[in-house]
């Protein structure tokens, strides 16, 4: 009988087609219209923070963590956040988001971002950026603008304009 158990695991270049396939699954080809999608075109995610989720063999959701300027200050966009839809409400995608934290914070960065819901993120330690604290490339509603400080006060050093950081 096959292994059918949860295991999280570093992204690799290699899961990239099986969670691009899953993007396409749960959000569509309009998510390429997003402001977070935009920030993170033509820049790799930081693998060592970024998880994928398997049953099995079965890629099941995926969380990517990418290195982003916000000012003069160095900052993690998280997501996208992608679960299959026939395995959501399980807990995986919280559990993707806590290890990505947990790797971020022992990795000794400061501040993570994301465009997201509130109800859904608050759990794991997201609020609201102050209103005008930060601007993002492109439309985004403030209220789905949230930050997890991993360092207390980190917030309070950032401000500005976000930018996308390319790899050298």
């Amino acid at each position: 009988m096959a292994d059918l158990s949860l295991s999280l695991t570093q992204q690799t270049p290699g899961d990239s087609a099986a969670i691009e396939r899953l993007d396409e699954r749960a959000f569509g080809p309009g998510r390429f219209a997003r402001s977070a999608y935009r920030l993170r075109e033509g820049v790799e995610p930081d693998y060592a923070l970024s998880f994928v989720a398997r049953v099995g063999t079965l890629l099941v959701g995926a969380n990517r963590m990418t290195t982003i300027r916000c000012g003069q200050a160095l900052a993690l966009l998280l997501g996208p956040l992608t679960v299959d839809p026939a395995f959501r409400s399980g807990g995986i995608g919280e559990a993707l988001v806590q290890k990505s934290l947990e790797a971020a914070r022992e990795a000794g960065h400061t501040l993570v971002l994301l465009v997201g819901d509130l109800p859904y993120y608050e759990r794991m330690g997201f609020q609201p950026v102050p209103p005008g604290q930060i601007t993002f490339i492109g439309p985004v509603d403030p209220d789905r603008l949230l930050y997890c400080e991993l360092v207390e006060g980190a917030l309070a050093a950032v401000g500005g304009r976000v930018r996308r950081v390319r790899a050298r």
